[in-house]
């Protein structure tokens, strides 16, 4: 029987089930239940990725043990899967080494050459960068948030507007970053490089950034009533970021990016005083550290697939999405809300791509959709959801340092201004269904 005629093993998806049940359900129950803040996560991902492992081991008696255990083996030990956990480890350090100050001169420099009139879009252009640049939305956020409020309350303009365009700008950034962990995660999982999945997201993800910055320059327009924010600057710390945003658009190996982006980094921070030689190889490894939860979940979500595949659980999901989704663009359509769906189950778009990496693989040949146009369509609508829902980190953090300043902001205050990730949900349907195939292949 041809592989997409086969109907597959629906039970053996039991494993997904029982992670999302047991994820969703703590999530809400401390987010909303016992109002624990950022109660999503609290949840100890992994802990609930290994009860998932267990059940996946628990199924299929017809294969033993050492059978299931060598499976899981061959999942986890891919080459992408080893690729991706280097590449995750090193882009921590690298954030490790460039820290706060960086991302401070960005937005402190852009703010006092540009007019104070036009502050609000100013944020949203430095989070679009320094995302770009550091590959992580959350840390984007939390450092560019408080430079926000300070805008807010000095020149008058809304802080759920000021708030929601640094959260939009980030998810930009996010979206293409050559070491975003949604971007490593997309490539490594689809075999595709990283410079191809830049150009195809890069026409998506442009037009969605200028319409966006086009409605906050409108909607800020007339709000100003106060002065502007000035704070000291190093030009000299932005270079770091330069050399890795030029060197992976130009297709430098992203590893080669990284060290350069390191050693610049190590040696600028250390010449200009803003961190101590002790401190150094310390934040080098604390950066390392933060990637641990990302990378356990890689090899877990790895070895639960492997079980999952072996079972027949994958042509089970896919014989259903091929009843549902025909033809080229309903299964473009149909990736995409795939990997929204997961999404919205964890709250977190690098775990929704590592989950759904192996079941778009197997779409993209069954509907002939290439490696890098899945990569994209993965990495961006993971983006979209996760930018607009209320319960993900990027919100959390950005309404948690609003409070801490005294600012009583709520998710739905911020979300009716997230332009940019409803443009860009507007702008990947265009892609899809209206622009024709060959435009796109051209890019």
């Amino acid at each position: 029987m041809p592989h997409n005629e086969r109907h597959g093993n629906a039970k053996a998806l039991l494993p997904i089930g029982v992670f999302l049940v047991l994820y969703l359900g703590l999530g809400f129950l401390f987010e909303y239940g016992l109002r624990i803040p950022m109660g999503f996560y609290s949840i100890p991902i992994v802990v609930i990725f290994l009860v998932a492992l267990l059940v996946a081991c628990l199924q299929n008696r017809a294969l033993s043990l050492d059978e299931k255990l060598v499976l899981m083996g061959k999942g986890a030990g891919d080459k992408n899967i080893m690729i991706m956990i280097l590449i995750f480890m090193t882009a921590g350090i690298f954030v490790g080494v460039v820290g706060r100050s960086s991302a401070d001169s960005v937005a402190y420099f852009l703010l006092s050459v540009i007019p104070a009139q036009f502050a609000v879009a100013v944020l949203f252009v430095v989070a679009c960068f320094v995302s770009l640049a550091m590959g992580t939305s959350v840390g984007t956020i939390t450092l560019i948030t408080p430079i926000a409020l300070s805008v807010a309350q000095a020149s008058g303009f809304a802080v759920p507007l000021c708030v929601a365009s640094v959260i939009g700008g980030a998810m930009f950034g996010d979206n293409l970053s050559f070491i975003s962990d949604t971007t490593i995660a997309a490539c490594n999982g689809q075999g595709c490089q990283m410079k191809d999945k830049f150009r195809a997201n890069f026409a998506i993800a442009l037009p969605a950034a200028i319409v966006s910055l086009v409605i906050i320059l409108a909607l800020s327009f007339g709000q100003y009533t106060g002065q502007a924010v000035v704070e000291s600057y190093s030009l000299i710390q932005i270079i770091p970021y330069l050399l890795v945003l030029v060197g992976g658009i130009i297709g430098v190996n992203v590893f080669v990016v990284l060290l350069l982006g390191i050693v610049s980094g190590a040696v600028i921070m250390l010449a200009t005083g803003a961190t101590a030689a002790t401190d150094l190889l310390a934040n080098m490894g604390s950066g390392a550290a933060g990637m641990f939860e990302t990378t356990m979940v890689a090899i877990l979500v790895s070895a639960i697939c492997a079980l999952i595949r072996a079972y027949g659980g994958f042509d089970a999901l896919l014989y259903g999405i091929k009843r549902v989704f025909k033809g080229k663009k309903g299964g473009q359509l149909g990736m995409g809300l795939l990997v929204g769906a997961m999404d919205v189950a964890t709250a977190n778009n690098t775990v929704a791509i590592v989950m759904a990496n192996p079941i778009a693989k197997e779409m993209s040949h069954d509907y002939g959709i290439s490696p890098r146009k899945t990569a994209s369509l993965l990495d961006t609508f993971s983006c979209v959801f996760q930018g607009i829902i209320p319960y993900g980190a990027q919100m959390l953090v950005a309404l948690s340092a609003a409070n801490e300043l005294g600012y009583e902001l709520s998710a739905f205050q911020v979300i009716p201004n997230l332009f940019y990730p409803f443009l860009l949900l507007i702008s990947s349907l265009l892609f899809i269904f209206v622009i024709p195939e060959r435009k796109i292949d051209r890019m």
